[in-house]
């Protein structure tokens, strides 16, 4: 299973896009989401927002969230 940070790196890769071009989107600098893409930062929501919307895929998706429908959810004990 691939990392925020994979698919991160992957999505910007994949549409031949350079650091300072997804940057440029978020309005911050090249080195900043260098660290954001390599983990040593944490990326604020609303960038999140936004490369979700720019790329056109879920948080789910980037977050590796999504629940898996054929695992049993374990019922919470009261």
């Amino acid at each position: 299973m691939r990392t925020f940070t994979e698919k991160l790196r992957g999505l910007r890769e994949d549409n031949d896009l350079t650091q300072q071009q997804i940057a440029d989107i978020l309005g911050t600098s090249q080195t900043m989401y260098a660290r954001y893409e390599r983990g040593a930062n944490e990326m604020p929501i609303h960038h999140l927002v936004t490369l979700c919307k720019f790329y056109n895929v879920s948080a789910d998706f980037l977050l590796g969230t999504a629940p898996n429908p054929h695992r049993k959810q374990k019922l919470a004990k009261k």
